[in-house]
């Protein structure tokens, strides 16, 4: 699986994001894009002491939830972004006074990250990590191999050396987890099994798991919010339910299924011999990109075991490859959709020479 970063070189970007993060409830009509669309204003009109507009920059992700909130297609909306801000920015302004309502902005390092509902629960990556750690230290020779957090999500990938078992001979696996969260709205905090293969290191990640949405009561106060201790103790009942299910989520039972399935995957042999086509076909499935799918062929090949079994692990083995830690992770999951693909699915992938 791809490295990422350290625990400690975690630890200390959690740490700083922490001091610099800034969250606001605002209601729409104190929001403003410049004319240009590079700049988001917040308004506070009810309290002058707090001086002018805060101005943000704005990502990517910021755009495509705004685009959404108030029914701008994205594609136009990108058009529009690229080739006429100025337009952009009118009808952001227009709807956002036409439409009212009120929104939790969240930002980080000046810039405009996530734009989401008032009921949305902040649940952040430092508090995830702080009700996990202690567990995970709890178990015996238990590892984090590796660990990342991206402008999208956190991931905390933890693999435990002392349940293992062979899917082929000299093939062995360990179970393990994946704890991720998203600050941003692009998903729920997850507790999912992970399966380490030891030969080339690769992750597989289970898509079965436990999951919290990030939703809660409607926020009643307004302007920029702070991690009170209102806020700690509606989360704190969650925290504790969080830590008894990363207790529980590497179970023996739970594993030795998931390797019954690894197993079976072997025994579904390629029909014909056409690699490129088996690949190609799985590249359309699972959206592949090129240079995706020009890794799975080349894994698949080196790795000489054609069967449903080989082409998941080729494509996780591929997933090391990536570039982006967030694709990467998609790449791990989609090596287990493989797995565990319907029949007509794996009948239509895997039909043989072309015609």
């Amino acid at each position: 699986m791809k490295t990422g970063r350290t625990l400690n070189q975690l630890a200390q970007e959690l740490t700083r994001q922490r001091t610099a993060k800034r969250d606001f409830l605002v209601h729409t009509s104190c929001m403003h894009m410049s004319v240009d669309a590079a700049v988001f204003e917040l308004f506070n009109r009810g309290q002058t002491h707090m001086g002018g507009p805060q101005e943000f920059g704005m990502t990517g992700l910021f755009h495509r939830k705004l685009g959404a909130s108030i029914g701008i297609p994205y594609r136009y909306y990108d058009k529009m972004r690229e080739q006429c801000p100025e337009l952009l920015a009118r009808n952001v302004n227009t709807w956002l006074e036409r439409e009212p309502s009120r929104h939790l902005v969240r930002t980080l390092d000046g810039k405009a990250r996530a734009y989401l509902s008032d009921s949305y629960r902040r649940i952040d990556h430092d508090e995830i990590m702080e009700a996990v750690l202690p567990i995970i230290g709890e178990m015996p020779d238990a590892k984090v191999e590796s660990c990342e957090v991206t402008e999208n999500r956190l991931y905390l990938k933890v693999v435990n050396p002392r349940l293992e078992a062979e899917v082929t001979p000299g093939d062995v696996v360990q179970a393990g987890i994946i704890i991720s969260n998203s600050e941003v709205g692009l998903g729920n905090v997850s507790v999912q099994p992970l399966v380490y293969r030891l030969v080339c290191k690769n992750g597989m990640v289970v898509s079965e798991g436990q999951k919290r949405r990030h939703s809660g009561r409607t926020i009643e106060e307004d302007w920029e919010l702070f991690s009170d201790e209102t806020k700690r103790a509606d989360d704190r009942a969650f925290m504790l339910k969080l830590a008894d299910i990363v207790r529980a989520a590497v179970d023996e039972a739970r594993f030795a299924v998931m390797v019954d399935r690894l197993r079976d995957a072997t025994e579904q042999r390629f029909a014909g011999y056409d690699v490129p086509y088996v690949v190609e076909l799985t590249a359309k499935e699972y959206a592949l990109n090129e240079t995706e799918r020009g890794g799975v062929m080349q894994y698949l090949i080196d790795g000489g075991e054609l069967s449903q079994y080989g082409l998941s692990s080729a494509v996780t083995r591929a997933a090391q490859d990536v570039d982006d830690y967030d694709r990467s992770t998609e790449m791990e999951g989609i090596g287990w959709q493989i797995v565990t693909m319907a029949p007509e699915v794996w009948k239509h992938i895997n039909g043989g020479v072309r015609t």
